[in-house]
């Protein structure tokens, strides 16, 4: 099955122009020297992360980009133009690998990054080269080399500083939907989301946040079940993690403190820095229950998990705690900026 967050291209780099075999003849000058110029470079193949991506949808059609090969060179020392660039946009969070020899050849994580992906062809010399003293008329040129060609895999990691973390129908689309002008589908089945969403959260003028919405977890997601380890690898780069507990499950048996033990266990195995990543725990869906009963269950939770961390009980359907929780996350990134962080290893 494949998701948005990844692609496959093949680029090739434009080849080269040939060298010219060409000799001086003016007037008056009957025998002049070889003046054959050199052929043009073929273009290159550059990846750059630009904003206004979230997704690389877009290279699941367009899979193949050619650059232009450099043009022959011509008489009187004249170069052949050199062929095209092309630059293709990627979101921001591209990280991109050779598929053959399953190098990394780099991370786009901020925007203006480029990454020469396929050097194009360096041109063939004109017969002006290959003079010398014992050859003062050469008849040959050379020809232009071929540009790279390489199968690339792109494969994106959002940059958002907040991931909402749960089991699948915690509710995490529907508190995207109330803090931000994102719109994920919403229905009453797991698995609704497939590949992640980002929302923008404006807590303020010149005061806002990404948030991304990840398709939730199962036990066994950092061995891949479910939708698994792909989604996993969205969570490193956030500087925060909430996770959501849907305080009233319609499940009889479920257990909602088993449940986020088995999520905070993922973590664990997927990568270290996940598990000591500053969590918050979300005590959702409270609208479900009278405001005496959330309470308790929510403290029966805490107690039994035996959280230490910070808790929220908010409610996505209706709005009740969002606002406390745009305003607390704020203050958070405000006072961790993501420049102080280290930047996680690429798993």
């Amino acid at each position: 099955m494949k998701f948005i967050d990844e692609a496959r291209l093949r680029v090739q780099a434009g080849n080269g122009g040939r060298g010219c075999v060409s000799f001086r003849r003016e007037k008056f000058v009957p025998f002049g020297g070889p003046d054959g110029g050199d052929g043009g470079t073929g273009g290159s193949v550059y990846l750059k992360a630009v904003e206004g991506m979230n997704t690389l949808a877009d290279y699941r059609i367009a899979r193949i980009f050619k650059a232009k090969n450099g043009e022959a060179g011509s008489g009187n020392d004249c170069t052949g133009h050199g062929g095209a660039d092309i630059t293709i946009p990627v979101p921001v969070g591209t990280v991109i690998s050779d598929l053959e020899t399953q190098e990394e050849l780099g991370d786009l994580a901020r925007v203006g990054d480029t990454l020469l992906v396929a050097q194009g062809g360096k041109g063939g010399w004109g017969n002006t080269r290959f003079k010398s003293s014992t050859n003062r008329a050469p008849r040959r040129a050379g020809l232009g080399l071929p540009g790279e060609r390489r199968e690339l895999a792109l494969e994106l990691k959002l940059i958002a500083d907040v991931g909402l973390l749960g089991l699948p129908n915690a509710g995490k689309s529907t508190l995207i939907r109330a803090v931000s002008a994102a719109r994920p589908k919403v229905a009453d089945y797991p698995f609704t989301t497939l590949h992640p969403n980002l929302g923008v959260v404006t807590v303020s003028p010149g005061r806002s946040f990404v948030m991304a919405d990840i398709p939730g977890l199962i036990e066994g997601a950092a061995q891949g079940a479910g939708l698994g380890i792909r989604f996993l690898k969205h969570l490193q780069r956030t500087r925060i993690l909430l996770h959501l507990i849907d305080i009233a499950p319609p499940d009889p048996e479920a257990d909602p403190v088993r449940d986020a033990r088995a999520i905070a266990a993922e973590l664990k195995k997927f990568a270290a820095d996940l598990a000591s990543k500053e969590r918050w725990l979300l005590i959702n869906k409270i609208d479900l229950l009278e405001p005496g009963e959330a309470e308790r269950r929510a403290k029966d939770i805490v107690r039994r998990l035996r959280w230490k961390g910070r808790v929220m009980l908010v409610s996505g359907a209706t709005g009740a705690g969002t606002e406390e929780l745009k305003q607390a996350v704020m203050r958070y990134l405000e006072e961790h900026p993501r420049a102080a962080l280290r930047t996680p290893e690429l798993a």
